[in-house]
């Protein structure tokens, strides 16, 4: 894991995360436990969206993105305390419900999830982006 400490927060880019789109660290942490996770893309490992124009290709490409970097911290998604998702289009709301639905049961032990802030916006910095979701997680390692 490539970290970069700078007093008092510390950013993070885990082993296994797709690499960055931007100047900016996957995590911040201000005391290692409490980790700001970035919005995750529909990135895959060569650094190509995967996906285009298919909205659910896409949100299962960024919980796999996300879970990457939840085990590159030594977590997994049990550990997510939030989570706040960018949709950008309203007719992908009923497909991100329908994922989200099969998805959770197997990504959670449990059948209680993190709370969720979900937003339709007009576009990501990249039109071919649908949706991003970034986490909030405590890492007690």
């Amino acid at each position: 894991m490539s970290t970069q400490t700078t007093q008092p927060v510390q950013y993070l880019n885990p082993e296994g995360a797709c690499q960055a789109q931007g100047l900016y660290s996957h995590v911040g942490t201000p005391d290692g436990k409490l980790m700001f996770i970035a919005g995750q893309l529909a990135v895959g490992a060569d650094g190509n969206v995967v996906g285009r124009l298919d909205f659910e290709a896409q949100l299962r490409q960024v919980f796999s993105n996300l879970g990457d970097v939840l085990r590159g911290l030594g977590g997994d998604y049990n550990n997510v305390v939030k989570f706040t998702t960018y949709v950008a289009h309203s007719q992908h709301l009923e497909i991100f419900h329908k994922v989200r639905a099969e998805l959770f049961p197997k990504l959670f032990k449990g059948d209680a999830f993190p709370p969720n802030t979900l937003l339709v916006i007009d576009r990501f910095v990249k039109e071919d982006f649908l949706v991003e979701v970034e986490a909030v997680a405590y890492i007690d390692k």
